[in-house]
């Protein structure tokens, strides 16, 4: 099974799509906290799902479990945790909501990427969610878009 995973930041509409389209696409799962405010552009969750329909013959899916709690996120934001803290928190999160077995396989039974706004994956929270279930799920492959 392959996961991707994307950043909409410093991407235009048209890099954006025209990337889920030539890697084949069909399913996004949005796995940030806040998807509905003015900083996520044109992927705000009700235009996102429109946009993915009719660009990319792709179908959206929100699923906050795969997200930082607000306080996690903004102590990183702010200083008060280190990147380093903030990745066994935020392990220790996915275990303790019990990722691997709550959240099926079957959710990238298509060709399926994970959006996050983070403009690589280097320190963004999605690599982390797609190198838990490499860890926890048999024949994972990751590539960040």
């Amino acid at each position: 099974m392959e996961i991707y995973t994307i950043g909409f930041t410093q991407k235009s509409a048209r890099q954006f799509f025209d990337i889920l389209n030539a890697n084949g696409i069909k399913r996004l799962i949005d796995v940030r906290l806040s998807n509905s405010g003015q900083l996520a552009g044109f992927t705000k969750s009700t235009d996102l799902a429109y946009f993915l329909d009719v660009i990319c013959g792709a179908e959206y899916v929100h699923e906050p479990r795969l997200a930082p709690t607000k306080e996690l996120l903004s102590n990183y934001r702010n200083g008060r945790c280190t990147w380093a803290e903030y990745e066994v928190i935020f392990n220790g999160l996915m275990d303790e909501r019990q990722i691997a077995t709550t959240i099926s396989p079957t959710l990238f039974d298509v060709p399926a990427v994970m959006l996050c706004s983070e403009a690589t994956a280097d320190q963004c929270h999605r690599r982390l969610v797609a190198e838990y279930f490499q860890r926890n799920w048999e024949n994972v492959a990751i590539r960040h878009l």
